[in-house]
């Protein structure tokens, strides 16, 4: 009798979206815990358009070797406009079909579940996701594969910005990437001890921010950071140091950082290479449970299995318990 697992005997893996630090180790588990489980992996290259234009190539645990430590991802990473066409899923299905493929892994954020849901749907075919994304805005992980580096690349930053800051009694706008999401602005402005943080979650309008430097400025403080999501709602980086301007004058020399796609770089963590890898083998070890259409992830330290529909759909909610403690050893 034929179990679900003597039916994965072919698994593609494939990387999609922006990129992030951690994909690499993700690849990597996912391709020895094929082997471990005498599963054929085949690496699928730029994402959803690899896989129209058939850039698959098989692979075995030497095709990982030294990768674990590497940022980006080796598998490369590309939008793909044409497989959100018939046309384009009807090609990347022939190719499936031509290779063999029993089920997908794909590693990456929001649309790349998108995609991965509405092809699994369309041609009855089993699909796991990773959650890859540095602005850990994915509903069912209590942390995406990527986050923690980017914390430490930008509280680095930060760190350093606070030096020139203090040597020159400056006021620092710095914006961090998080257009839907302020998980990267408030984890590092607790971290990086800034006086302020602007998140999309919360919009407490620019009051806020000129009472808060106005407790400051009575203080005589020598430095001051203000940490800004770059989807605040209360405009740009630039926007918010001319109404600064505006509202003290010469009381405050500001200057603006855009620390931009430095943040998706480096090396990745320790604890984002764990995670990863771990997911890694979760996504290989749910397809041969004959799971489906769901997202791996950890949560409470626990594995749990989201579905794909919810992981896209539902956001994950800013914890107030930080934005309390932000507020509280801001003063």
């Amino acid at each position: 009798m034929s179990t679900q697992q003597d039916q994965i005997k072919r698994i593609g893996v494939l990387t999609s979206g922006g990129d992030a630090p951690g994909m690499n180790a993700a690849i990597r588990a996912v391709v020895r815990s094929c082997v471990y489980y005498g599963i054929e992996p085949f690496g699928i290259y730029r994402g959803y358009e690899g896989l129209i234009e058939n850039d698959v190539e098989q692979m075995n645990a030497g095709s990982v070797k030294h990768i674990i430590h590497q940022g980006g991802t080796i598998l490369k990473s590309a939008r793909s406009p044409q497989f959100k066409t018939k046309e384009g899923m009807a090609q990347a299905w022939e190719n499936i079909q031509e290779h063999e493929l029993d089920a997908l892994v794909v590693i990456g954020g929001d649309g790349t579940f998108k995609g991965a849901m509405e092809f699994g749907n369309k041609y009855d075919f089993p699909i796991v996701g990773i959650p890859g994304t540095i602005d850990n805005d994915i509903y069912g992980t209590d942390f995406a594969i990527g986050f923690d580096t980017a914390l430490n690349t930008v509280v680095e930053a930060v760190d350093k910005i606070r030096d020139t800051a203090t040597s020159h009694n400056r006021l620092f706008f710095i914006e961090v990437m998080g257009r839907d999401a302020g998980f990267i602005a408030m984890y590092s402005g607790i971290g990086g001890g800034a006086e302020e943080v602007l998140i999309p979650e919360k919009d407490r309008g620019i009051e806020q921010l000129f009472e808060s430097l106005e407790r400051t400025s009575k203080r005589n403080k020598s430095s001051r950071l203000v940490i800004v999501a770059e989807g605040d709602k209360n405009g740009s980086v630039y926007d918010l140091e001319e109404q600064v301007k505006e509202q003290f004058g010469d009381r405050y020399e500001t200057k603006v950082t855009i620390l931009g796609h430095v943040q998706r770089g480096g090396r990745p963590s320790c604890g984002d290479r764990v995670l990863a890898s771990r997911l890694g083998v979760l996504s290989v070890e749910a397809l041969r449970d004959g799971k489906r259409d769901i997202m791996v992830g950890i949560r409470n330290r626990k594995v749990e299995y989201t579905e794909l529909d919810h992981a896209t759909k539902r956001n994950p909610k800013m914890d107030k318990e930080l934005v309390r403690v932000a507020d509280i050893i801001s003063i």
